[in-house]
């Protein structure tokens, strides 16, 4: 266990603009620079010649009293359906003012495990049993066959992390892809304790997995499909305070090539999905398409698919958060949308979030949502945090890329001024995947005691080299959060 506090207060306000309050027009909209000092939470400690390193991306955190808790890659490889050396973790025992990091021991061949690599860090804590879970998916060597497990590591304090548990483990010819858990924190709820994993088989056409435990994480029954076999990538378990599930998760298709000139970008064509589970997980529904992904494909060769985030507020509604360019003419930007519900069969129709103005031109991926729990309704305070290019039709050597964040108050109908919060950052700087460039499919907003505390990936130039790809050159990329809370 290392104890990390860095702070940074950028000298390079090119780079970073975070030690003064200003304001910034850009197509007409208000930016506002936050007034804050980034804290790197944790440092990629490993050394083999097969990943790149100094490289960490795809946080997750969550809160729960004083603690928050926060996992991500370390390590990331470049190639062979990626994964990392090990999933680090930061945690804060009081409320984000100091944090201490470490790393999951017992997963991967690095850390005294039988894994070969490890990918999609979530965390969730079960209020019933006092412990704290940080699942992911585990790969075996290629050298055996190569496939993937379902595991998931156990903690009392958030600060000392046992060997993992096995989830599922479907065979070495199977890969599991896109683990996220969650628990029933609902004392009124008949299945109090619950925790839900679900992740997808990408080997069977990303056919939707779910698996439950009744012991906090423990033991975990066998993994089921949805009613209907359902395909899906990316999906979000929801626990309302009467027990029911709700699982929000996108189908990722190919985009479709909509020529008729350069500036009409490929676009895909995703579904929202929804099914849950009324019984606890001991089965759960169809899938059932409740909206429609509109979405360009990221400029300069970035992996950033168009997946939903979902998340909660204290009386049980839903919220979903997507990239979406419906409503800009050709497509040529993505904006943020949300839909909204209270029972997970009735959905709000979509509402672009105000970020910036219509034909700005400014590109909004990657989104994560966070909502305060101890909120509900029309009081629900709501975080988004999001990466954005300023220019959309931009080129791998001009992506300028910021990470921003908007909030609101009253459940979503309006928002806040957007805040920048890193930025602008050359795509050369992140490592590479078989999908694109690298900084993950999600970040990572936790509330507590009323504030946001957003954990994203921050990337600085390279040391020995043009790029983070090039030979010899050493990678700075990081997980980082905010010294004080949004």
């Amino acid at each position: 266990m290392i104890t990390i506090l860095t702070r940074f207060k950028w000298q390079l306000r090119a780079i970073f603009a975070l030690t003064c309050l200003c304001t910034f027009t850009f197509a007409s909209a208000r930016l506002d620079f936050a007034a804050v000092t980034l804290i790197q939470l944790s440092t990629d400690p490993y050394t083999n010649s097969s990943s790149q390193h100094q490289t960490e991306v795809e946080p997750d955190v969550f809160s729960y009293g004083s603690t928050l808790v926060s996992a991500f890659q370390v390590g990331r490889f470049p190639v062979r359906s990626g994964g990392s050396d090990n999933i680090g973790w930061a945690t804060s025992t009081n409320y984000g003012l100091s944090w201490t990091h470490g790393f999951l021991p017992g997963i991967t061949i690095y850390a005294g495990g039988k894994f070969a690599r490890v990918s999609s860090p979530s965390v969730a804590y079960d209020a019933r049993y006092k412990v704290w879970l940080i699942g992911s998916q585990a790969f075996y060597p290629l050298l055996i066959g190569g496939g993937s497990a379902q595991v998931v590591s156990r903690s009392t304090d958030g600060l000392n992390w046992d060997k993992p548990v096995i989830v599922t483990d479907l065979g070495r010819k199977l890969v599991l892809d896109k683990n996220w858990i969650t628990c029933d924190n609902s004392v009124i709820s008949p299945y109090y304790g619950n925790c839900y994993d679900e992740f997808d088989s990408h080997r069977q056409g990303d056919l939707i997995l779910m698996n439950t435990s009744t012991d906090g994480g423990k033991t975990w029954k066998g993994a089921l499909t949805t009613a209907n076999r359902g395909t899906g990538i990316g999906g979000q378990p929801l626990v309302q305070p009467n027990g029911t599930v709700i699982v929000p998760i996108t189908t990722l298709l190919a985009p479709i090539d909509e020529t008729g000139g350069p500036s009409i970008p490929n676009i895909y064509h995703n579904n929202v999905l929804v099914f849950s589970s009324t019984n606890g997980g001991a089965s759960w529904g169809n899938t059932s398409v409740i909206q429609y992904i509109f979405a360009r494909k990221v400029a300069g060769g970035l992996r950033a698919n168009p997946i939903t985030s979902a998340a909660i507020d204290g009386s049980g509604k839903i919220y979903i958060v997507w990239p979406d360019c419906r409503f800009e003419s050709k497509c040529k930007a993505d904006d943020l949308v949300m839909t909204t519900s209270t029972n997970g069969l009735t959905w709000s129709s979509v509402k672009r979030i105000p970020i910036d103005g219509i034909g700005s031109g400014v590109d909004h991926f990657i989104p994560t949502l966070g909502v305060d729990t101890s909120t509900s309704g029309n009081t629900a305070h709501l975080g988004i945090l999001y990466y954005y290019y300023p220019v959309a039709s931009c080129f791998p050597t001009t992506c300028q890329l910021d990470v921003g964040y908007v909030s609101s108050t009253d459940g979503g109908l309006t928002f806040t001024h957007s805040v920048q919060l890193a930025g602008p950052m050359k795509l050369a700087w992140l490592p590479r995947s078989e999908e694109g460039l690298m900084l993950g499919d999600y970040m990572g907003v936790a509330f507590s005691a009323g504030q946001a505390h957003p954990i994203f990936i921050v990337a600085s130039p390279p040391v020995g080299g043009v790029a983070c790809t090039s030979p010899g050159a050493i990678c700075h990329e990081a997980a980082f959060t905010m010294s004080e809370g949004l």
